[in-house]
C-alpha cells in the first residue's frame, strides 16, 4: 500500500508542532526519557529479538545492541536536549529599509524531516528528541536489522505523546523495506529534508535516488597523523581511544599515519591495540617492525587497506616522509569526516588544521570526540560530511531554517 496517506498525516502534524510552547516540548522530552528508563525491559526484549538474528561477528552488532547503560545514556541525552534553549524564533537579521519596511529574519522548523538509517536503534530516540525540540515532525525509516527495537521505541514515544494530547503523527516509523525507502525519497511536497545515516552504500543510494532535498552524513574514513615532533605520551592514549573506544562508529580510527622518523615508536603505539585484538594492515616500511611483535595481528596492506571505513577491530598503518605526504594521503583517502594530528610543532599543527578538508579537525586529541553530545549540542541527528547548510555534528540549530518577516505601512514598490 502506498505511504502517501502516512506522509500526508505527518505533514499535517508538522503544521501544529511549531506552535507548541517550549515548556511543553521539554516536558514531553523529559517524560520520554523517564519512560525509557522505566520501560527498559520492553526495549531490551525487543532489541534481543533483533540481536538474535545477527551474528556477533557482524560489525553492525555493536551498533545494534542496547544495554541498560546505553539506555540510561539515551535518556540522559534526551534530558540534555530538553534543557537546551529553543532554536526557534531567533532573530538572526534585522534591518529597516530606506522606505520604512521593517525586515526580520527568524529561525523556523524545516517542517518534516525524513531519516534513513541502519542498525542503530538509538537514532530513533535521538532524531525524535531533536526534531520535536525544534518543531519538526519526523518520518523514520530504519533498517530491517533493528525493526523490533525501532518499533518498541516509537510505541513508547507515541504513548507519551498521547498523554500530552499531541498527535502521534509527529513521528512515524515506515516499514523496513526497500520500497518504503524509495517512497520516502520521492515524497515531494511532504518531506522537506531527508538525512541518510549509515554506510557509504546507503548514502550513495540516497544521493543518487532522492527527489527531496538531502544532507549527507555518516561515512567516516578517519586518520590520525603522528608527526615527527609528536609527544609519544600523548600519542598512545589518543590512538587507542580513537580506535578502540567503539570500533563500529563513524568517528573510529581507520588509518594511523606515522612520520618515518618515528617508526621506532610504532611498537609502543600499536602494542595496546594488539592487546585489544586489533589487526593492523601495515605498509612495506611499517610491516617488518609490527610483524616481529605481533605476527598473528600484523599483515601487509593491500589495495583496499587505505580508504576503507573498517567499523571493526582492523586498521591500516601508512608511513610518510613528511607533513606534505600525510596531507596528500588524507586528501586522497579521507571522507571529510574527522582527522587528527599529534604534534608539539605548532606550525605543523596550524598547517594541518588549515589544510585538511574535513568537518572536524583535531590537534592532540582523538577523533572519538566527534559527537553532538560531546560538543555540547545535547545529541545529534548525524555528522554532515558536506558543506551546504550544515557541516559536522548536526543538532538543533542545523535542523532549522529561516524565513523573512516584513512589516510595512502601505509602502509600494516603484
Amino acid at each position: 500500500m502506498p505511504l502517501t496517506e502516512t506522509f500526508q498525516r505527518v505533514k499535517q502534524a508538522s503544521r501544529h508542532l511549531a506552535l507548541i510552547a517550549d515548556e511543553q516540548r521539554n516536558a514531553v522530552l523529559t517524560a520520554v526519557a523517564d519512560a525509557i528508563v522505566a520501560r527498559q525491559t520492553d526495549l531490551l526484549d525487543a532489541n534481543a529479538q533483533d540481536l538474535a538474528k545477527m551474528s556477533r561477528e557482524n560489525p553492525l552488532y555493536d551498533r545494534l545492541q542496547l544495554t541498560p547503560a546505553r539506555l540510561e545514556g539515551i535518556a540522559a541525552d534526551m534530558r540534555n536536549v530538553a534543557c537546551l534553549p529553543s532554536p526557534l524564533g531567533h532573530i538572526t537579521n534585522a534591518r529597516t529599509l530606506p522606505n520604512g519596511l521593517q525586515l526580520h529574519r527568524i529561525s523556523v522548523p524545516f517542517g518534516v524531516i525524513g531519516m534513513i538509517y541502519e542498525a542503530r536503534p538509538n537514532v530513533t530516540f535521538d532524531v525524535f528528541s531533536l526534531c520535536f525540540k525544534s518543531g519538526n515532525a519526523c518520518i523514520l525509516k530504519g533498517g530491517r536489522d533493528a525493526d523490533a527495537s525501532n518499533r518498541a521505541a516509537v510505541a513508547l514515544i507515541h504513548d507519551v505523546l498521547q498523554r500530552f494530547n499531541i498527535s502521534t503523527d509527529a513521528v512515524a516509523l515506515l516499514p523496513a523495506t526497500h520500497e518504503a525507502t524509495a517512497e520516502l525519497l520521492n515524497a515531494v511536497g511532504y518531506v522537506d529534508l531527508c538525512i541518510p545515516r549509515g554506510g557509504r552504500k546507503l548514502i550513495d543510494f540516497v544521493r543518487d535516488n532522492a527527489r527531496v532535498p538531502i544532507i549527507e552524513t555518516g561515512a567516516g574514513v578517519v586518520h590520525c597523523y603522528i608527526d615527527r615532533d609528536a609527544d609519544l605520551r600523548k600519542a598512545i592514549p589518543i590512538v587507542v581511544n580513537a580506535k578502540t573506544r567503539r570500533v563500529s562508529v563513524c568517528n573510529a580510527l581507520d588509518c594511523l599515519i606515522i612520520h618515518r622518523n618515528r617508526l621506532s615508536d610504532l611498537p609502543a603505539l600499536c602494542q595496546p591495540l594488539f592487546d585489544k585484538g586489533v589487526f593492523v594492515e601495515a605498509d612495506e616500511e611499517a610491516y617488518p617492525t609490527l610483524q616481529v611483535i605481533a605476527p598473528s595481528l600484523a599483515g601487509r596492506a593491500g589495495g583496499e587497506s587505505f580508504g576503507t571505513e573498517y567499523l571493526s577491530l582492523r586498521m591500516a598503518v601508512k608511513t610518510v616522509a613528511d607533513l606534505d605526504e600525510a596531507l596528500a594521503h588524507i586528501g586522497r583517502y579521507g571522507s571529510g569526516h574527522s582527522e587528527s594530528i599529534v604534534t608539539e610543532d605548532e606550525a605543523a599543527a596550524r598547517r594541518f588544521l588549515a589544510e585538511v578538508d574535513a568537518a572536524c579537525v583535531y590537534w592532540n586529541a582523538p577523533t572519538s570526540f566527534t559527537d553532538g553530545a560531546q560538543f555540547g549540542l545535547g545529541a545529534e541527528i548525524g555528522i554532515s560530511t558536506q558543506k551546504l547548510h550544515a557541516r559536522g555534528p548536526m543538532a538543533l540549530e542545523e535542523i532549522t531554517t529561516y524565513k523573512w518577516i516584513i512589516k510595512g505601512e502601505g509602502q509600494t514598490r516603484p
